[in-house]
């Protein structure tokens, strides 16, 4: 009977050992790679770990390289938003100037993939995952562009959209947001997450074989710009209102962690040779953290 209790006590101790492990790794610290941007979002790795981000008002796409060595992409950009690198290389980038979604090839010629949604144009593509099977989900939230010659909505509300993988077919995928932003889902393409950023909620949904969405589930009571997620199922949110910081929900929602940043972040992503490495773009700088873990849909 004691040798029970003590085997029961030694694996309750190991287990709580185990979930209190930071996903940080061990003297870890956030450090500054770059500074002196207007805006910094959109971070993306491609399959070498190189991180390409934006500096949306210089209408930019940034190169921060895996020996650590920094260049402009792309100039002028089309005040390029969110992006996520594809399976053929391409990078999908939500194309501001105009409400379009692009694909940039690496030869950096564009293709643009999206001009409307039922003959309007969109208020303004915010954010993209690229799902395994090659369909695009995109947040559609509308923020007032200084470069814009229009001032209202153009579309009836603020949606999230699926784009088939055929690239043929927009449709809307959810609505019911006060202001849909960050969004990513899980390597096996079957669940999806969308913050509303505004209403300081993130929600997750079931991804049915023909892409629709459904069991609308709330996550967590935190909304965010950008995420992403890790090899565990972790989530990384950018949430508004809380702290400096990035704030860390496991697959339940229950917050496990909190990373501090100097400037607040807008967005995050892995990356690096070794892909344990978190980007974070946090207005006029970006910043860097070593973790224990990988990140999760990572480019091949």
């Amino acid at each position: 009977m004691k040798f029970r209790l003590l085997q029961f006590i030694l694996i309750a101790a190991a287990t709580f050992s185990l979930r209190a492990e930071s996903l940080v790794a061990p003297d870890a610290k956030v450090q500054k790679l770059a500074g002196d941007f207007k805006f910094t979002e959109g971070p993306t790795c491609d399959k070498n770990g190189n991180l390409f981000f934006v500096d949306q008002p210089n209408n930019r796409i940034m190169e921060w390289s895996t020996d650590g060595k920094l260049s402009t992409f792309m100039q002028p950009s089309g005040y390029a938003n969110g992006m996520m690198f594809d399976a053929k290389g391409n990078l999908i980038a939500c194309a501001d100037e105009h409400n379009q979604l692009w694909s940039i090839a690496p030869d950096k010629s564009v293709t643009v993939l999206i001009t409307n949604y039922q003959g309007k144009v969109l208020n303004g593509p915010n954010d993209v995952w690229v799902a395994p099977n090659g369909a695009l989900y995109i947040t559609d939230p509308f923020y007032k562009r200084t470069w814009w010659d229009h001032t209202n909505m153009l579309q009836d509300g603020q949606c999230v959209y699926h784009f088939s993988p055929d690239h043929k077919q927009l449709t809307r995928a959810a609505d019911g947001f006060t202001k849909p932003n960050g969004i990513t889902g899980t390597p096996d393409g079957k669940t999806l997450f969308v913050a509303d950023i505004n209403a300081k909620k993130t929600y997750r949904y079931d991804i049915l074989p023909d892409g629709s969405l459904t069991n609308k589930m709330l996550l967590c009571e935190f909304g965010s710009d950008g995420m992403t997620i890790d090899e565990e199922g972790n989530l990384y949110l950018c949430a508004p209102g809380t702290f400096s910081g990035v704030t860390v929900v496991d697959k339940s929602g229950k917050q496990i962690e909190t990373i501090d940043v100097p400037e607040h972040p807008a967005n995050v992503c892995f990356g690096g040779k070794d892909r344990k490495t978190l980007f974070i773009t946090a207005r006029t700088g970006l910043y860097s953290i070593q973790m224990r873990v990988k990140g999760a849909n990572l480019a091949k």
